[in-house]
């Protein structure tokens, strides 16, 4: 078919939405990622001649490129329409490398939706390539070359094959190595409470101690408690004191790339890597229809929290029609531009608010609708009315013991209708509503209880919390993150355990080198400047060549050192207490990529290896034979399974029990539920709860 243009995009995906668009006249294909990068087997870098980058054709790439460029040939005009962000304007400028383009054309299309008005507005407006964006991405690159390819080389003589160092993976690995090193020097410290409930008129409302006098007391030890017990004769306590307050509470703002990985991971449970896949396909566009292939969300890269005006219009028109102009802040400017942040392009949203997540919930699959239906449900909200709350806050007082109790009830909703924000302890803030009281009448007290508390370490990091901190600190952009967290878990230096990062041995020594030998890798003020120095070229304030010598000049010295001072470390094999079925050998354990795994001492002679298993301390209730052992999926998921597996193929996501079901014999499992643990039937209804 004839075609006067043609368009080069990223993905056949959005390929095919975009094609649909622009009529007969234009031929959209894939270049399918980057078709240039620094080659795999060298560093790539001419040290000597202003770090010059030696760029090759991806392996593989060759007939992509050989189509393209026939493609070009036949058409008047090229344009290049990758992704709007620094990656995607360093794919176009490969692009017109490879296709011998004019960099002085005007032939680069970027929007930030895919939709029909967005693309074709687009392409009424085309720009030459920005180089300051593209010197910017290509500044980051040889960076992280320049510390990868020295570094890395390093550890594997050091230490063993295979493993990385990274600009952004070893400071969020030494995150959580600071963080556990935290957590096994914490020392907990006790403390008391005394709490109960009082009732009003039959009305139960919980209230705690406060102080002694009207001052605020702490509760050290059991002592303290039994001073203040001694002081309460009876269960009668005097209302001393009612302040009720009103209390604004403001929606959160738009979804940036980290924030939507974070609520992601806290509402869906997603891991981060899912989180951008889905976001991927919903921006590339999704089939509804007779309506076509449309992009649901703008594009998912992005540190801004910023709304469009058509965004705000359409939201607030939604708004008005669907809950009344009481909830609407109407076209108000939103929010301010973050520190730190590129605000190259707005904040994740529908492309459509109209487009309701139920509306098009056929068209999309489970995951897809989740992701969908957050991301529309925070626009919607960020643009309503901040709920008010009526608080209560109540003194009760016998004998110059204070108690005080808290409440509070929503008195408008506002965008609390629509959306709110989650909380990465998971507990969600809830209602409390008091009772009418007056000062000076009296309550009676019921279920007094003193308890004793010890304070808790610093939680492990979770790849939320991970991810909040690294962009709090200006440590990597939105396009890092997932990556990063990807690394640090294939190679091993941590793993997740219950949502949560714990490093490994492996772990542990690689930080402690880089920690020794290349400070300035892992300090987190030094890797934050130089994000911004990277800003800085794409604003085109400083020169890429002068952010990399004045990285390169002390890290090369850094890297002498290292190449003379640094010892060997031998991981020593532990004894496994057995010997090798096979020759008689006796078995060690190993530390692999993947972790620890039981191995024959006798190799290369014998192969021999197992993996290692958790045995629960339970026979198994189908063969009776084997034992249950704990066992894990590729995606690192546990589950429970017989050790005499193909024989017996017993399998259980639930822990089980070794005791049996007092009603029907059959063995009991621990389940997760919400709010904590059950313990529950293989077979009938009979359930128990685990006392917290």
């Amino acid at each position: 078919m004839a075609y006067k243009y043609l368009v080069i995009v990223e993905s056949p995906a959005k390929a095919k939405t975009i094609e649909k668009y622009l009529g007969r006249n234009y031929k959209v294909v894939a270049s399918v990622g980057h078709l240039r990068d620094l080659p795999k087997s060298r560093m790539g870098i001419d040290i000597e001649n202003n770090y010059e980058p030696d760029y090759i054709s991806i392996r593989g790439k060759g007939p992509i490129i050989k189509d393209l460029k026939k493609h070009a040939k036949k058409a008047e005009k090229v344009y290049l329409a990758s992704d709007p962000d620094r990656e995607g304007e360093a794919i176009a400028w490969h692009l017109a490398h490879l296709l011998d383009l004019d960099l002085e054309d005007k032939n680069r299309v970027v929007f930030n939706e895919i939709t029909k008005e967005a693309v074709k507005q687009a392409f009424k407006e085309p720009r030459q390539i920005n180089l300051d964006l593209v010197d910017a991405q290509q500044a980051r690159r040889i960076l992280d070359r320049l510390v990868g390819y020295s570094i890395s080389p390093l550890l594997w003589k050091k230490v063993k094959k295979g493993l990385s160092a990274g600009r952004v993976q070893s400071v969020a690995l030494k995150m959580i190595l600071d963080r556990e090193a935290e957590i096994n020097a914490f020392v907990p410290q006790e403390y008391w409470s005394i709490s109960g409930d009082f009732i009003k008129s039959r009305k139960k409302f919980r209230a705690s101690f406060y102080g002694v006098d009207g001052k605020k007391q702490a509760l050290d030890n059991e002592e303290n408690v039994k001073a203040i017990t001694q002081r309460l004769t009876n269960d009668q306590y005097e209302v001393t004191s009612i302040t009720k307050k009103e209390r604004k509470r403001n929606p959160a703002k738009p979804f940036t790339t980290s924030s939507l990985q974070q609520e992601a991971a806290r509402k869906l449970n997603f891991r981060t890597r899912k989180t951008m896949m889905v976001a991927q396909q919903l921006y590339e566009g999704i089939s509804l229809g007779k309506q076509g292939t449309v992009g649901l969300i703008t594009y998912m890269r992005t540190d801004s929290t910023r709304l469009s005006d058509v965004a705000k219009e359409e939201a607030h028109r939604f708004i008005l029609e669907t809950y009344g102009a009481e909830y609407s802040v109407g076209m108000t400017s939103s929010t301010k531009k973050e520190s730190g942040a590129q605000d190259a392009h707005e904040a994740i949203r529908p492309s459509s608010i109209m487009r309701t997540p139920d509306s098009i919930k056929s068209y999309l699959d489970k995951d897809q609708f989740r992701l969908y239906s957050l991301i529309w449900a925070r626009t919607v909200a960020s643009r309503m009315k901040p709920a008010i709350l009526d608080t209560m806050r109540v003194t009760l007082e016998q004998n110059g013991v204070v108690f005080v109790a808290n409440g509070s009830k929503v008195k408008f909703q506002g965008f609390m209708k629509v959306y709110v924000e989650g909380k990465d302890d998971g507990k969600e803030e809830k209602e409390n509503i008091l009772p009418d009281l007056e000062k000076g009448e009296s309550v009676k007290a019921v279920d007094l209880e003193p308890k004793q508390h010890f304070t808790q370490p610093p939680a492990r990091y979770s790849e939320a919390t991970l991810i909040r901190t690294l962009e709090e600190n200006g440590v990597g952009r939105p396009s890092t993150y997932a990556p990063t967290l990807e690394t640090i878990q294939r190679r091993y230096y941590v793993k997740l355990v219950q949502k949560r990062f714990e490093p490994t041995e492996l772990g542990e020594i690689v930080n402690a080198l880089i920690v020794e030998f290349f400070p300035q890798i892992v300090d987190m003020t030094f890797t934050a400047e130089m994000e911004a120095d990277l800003d800085k070229i794409a604003e085109a304030q400083v020169d890429w060549v002068t952010v990399i010598d004045r990285f390169y000049q002390p890290f090369e010295k850094e890297l002498a050192k290292a190449e003379v001072e640094m010892e060997k470390i031998q991981i020593k094999d532990e004894p496994a207490g057995f010997d090798c079925e096979l020759c008689g050998h006796p078995m060690v354990i190993k530390l692999g990529r993947y972790g620890k795994f039981y191995a024959c001492s006798n190799f290369p002679e014998c192969r021999n290896t197992k993996p290692i298993v958790k045995e629960i301390g339970m026979k198994c209730p189908t063969c009776h034979e084997g034992e249950v052992i704990e066992r894990k999926t590729k995606k690192n998921r546990i589950f429970y399974g017989c050790s005499r597996y193909p024989e017996c193929e017993f399998t259980s996501w639930d822990k089980p029990i070794a005791r049996p079901c007092p009603k029907c014999q059959h063995y009991l499992v621990e389940k997760k539920v919400k709010g904590g643990k059950r313990v529950q039937c293989s077979e009938c209804d009979y359930k128990e709860d685990i006392q917290k």
